[in-house]
């Protein structure tokens, strides 16, 4: 299916089913988004990558407008839907301060993938979570958790969070994540050892000497 859609690019990645609340301050975005909601249609997140919009993003639709300032400016509450690939830009609309583009949607495979590879990267995760102190519960169990539910606290980058959004197998991007965990678990970990080493520097050490011949 090839569509046009309303765009608001953001230097980030958005998935689907995703929770992602906004602040709507821009007139061109307050058009846009009052045209959805009354419209009852959905826009696209493309994601911002180096000053230049990608050609992958998410489409999404508006679920709540939380609040609506005096100035027109809104907090809204927004749901990631699909991936799409931008086939071209409309940068001008007329009437309209908003950009658009023309898009189609690649065939996204989202199955459970592999439950045993995907309690791995759970693991991984939460490992990484205890490196870091980080307090992070889940709202699905974990047999019900997805790739798209987990890789915003996998502590990627944006280029490969934008990576794991052109995957189109679920089984794909539990492998990616699995990658990227079993790449960055072991950098953390050498940190924590220097944290520890540098806690250390100054003060006086109580060290048993060593029987050497010397």
């Amino acid at each position: 299916m090839t569509n046009f859609i309303p765009v608001f690019p953001l230097g980030i990645v958005v998935y689907p089913q995703e929770s992602l609340n906004l602040h709507i301050f821009e007139p061109r975005y307050k058009q846009l988004i009052n045209e959805c909601v009354e419209q009852k249609k959905m826009f696209g997140i493309p994601t911002v990558l180096q000053q230049k919009v990608g050609e992958l993003g998410t489409l999404v639709r508006v679920t709540e407008i939380s609040k609506t300032y005096e100035n027109g400016e809104m907090d809204i509450k927004t749901e990631g839907v699909m991936v799409f690939r931008i086939l071209e830009m409309v940068k001008t609309i007329p009437g309209k301060l908003y950009s658009g583009a023309i898009v189609n949607y690649p065939e996204n495979i989202q199955d459970a993938g592999k439950r045993d590879l995907m309690q791995r990267v759970l693991d991984g995760i939460r490992e990484l979570h205890r490196m870091l102190q980080v307090q992070k519960e889940f709202k699905k169990p974990d047999d019900q958790l997805v790739s798209y539910d987990v890789a915003h606290h996998a502590g990627m980058s944006v280029e490969d969070e934008y990576e794991l959004l052109g995957l189109w197998q679920e089984v794909q991007r539990q492998e990616f994540l699995k990658r990227h965990l079993v790449k960055v678990l072991p950098v953390i970990a050498e940190m924590e050892q220097l944290k520890e080493k540098v806690k250390l520097n100054g003060h006086f050490k109580n060290l048993s000497s060593l029987d050497l011949d010397v």
